[in-house]
């Protein structure tokens, strides 16, 4: 049973390769010449059903795109939409932890929440979506030397620690993707199911 992921993001998709070990997962990394989504919606939820529908119509496979954001509460829940170009089009993982840490400098209230909403697709259009929410704070400094993107400057609320000092297990335990992704497979499960009663 094939999983389409609408992403080229070879991070994201060895964290979906182990929530979804069930299934064999392809990525846009095997369609090279697949059209680019443009990721120009006002919201996650938006952006995730754009790519799922997108690259479902083009490979003709169940397909699961997600979108994530981190929505810090002192700075008006930005970077949220645009949290993957908060420091630029081209910018890299450290920009954007070095722009947020700046931006984060002088306040108090250092709550954050990590969104990701995963949307499924046939070629026929949208089967389903998902949320996974994990409240945490940004810290003052990075601590820890693993994973990706914010992980380094976000501390779990559940467990006082970032993601960054986390074994990729144990994040992908309690993870806002991990989290949406563990609901969207009872879709997926479901799709299957009712594929082999048609």
């Amino acid at each position: 049973m094939k999983i389409f992921i609408g992403s080229k993001n070879r991070d994201k998709i060895k964290e979906i390769k182990e929530i979804l070990g069930d299934y064999e997962i392809l990525s846009l990394n095997e369609f090279p010449d697949a059209p680019d989504v443009i990721e120009d919606k006002d919201t996650i939820t938006e952006n995730a059903i754009k790519k799922a529908v997108e690259n479902a119509q083009y490979t003709g496979l169940l397909t699961a795109a997600d979108d994530t954001g981190l929505f810090v509460r002192a700075l008006n829940n930005e970077p949220g939409v645009y949290s993957a170009r908060y420091a630029g089009e081209k910018c890299s993982y450290q920009d954007n932890r070095v722009k947020m840490l700046k931006e984060m400098n002088d306040k108090e209230d250092r709550y954050a929440e990590f969104r990701t909403v995963v949307a499924l697709a046939d070629e026929r259009g949208l089967i389903a979506t998902a949320e996974g929410i994990v409240p945490g704070q940004i810290t003052s400094q990075e601590m820890g030397d693993s994973g990706f993107g914010y992980d380094s400057i976000f501390e779990v609320k559940e467990t006082g620690k970032t993601y960054a000092q986390m074994s990729d297990k144990d994040k992908n335990q309690i993870s806002h993707r991990a989290k949406a992704f563990f609901l969207i497979k009872e879709d997926i499960k479901k799709y299957y199911e009712n594929s082999k009663e048609r």
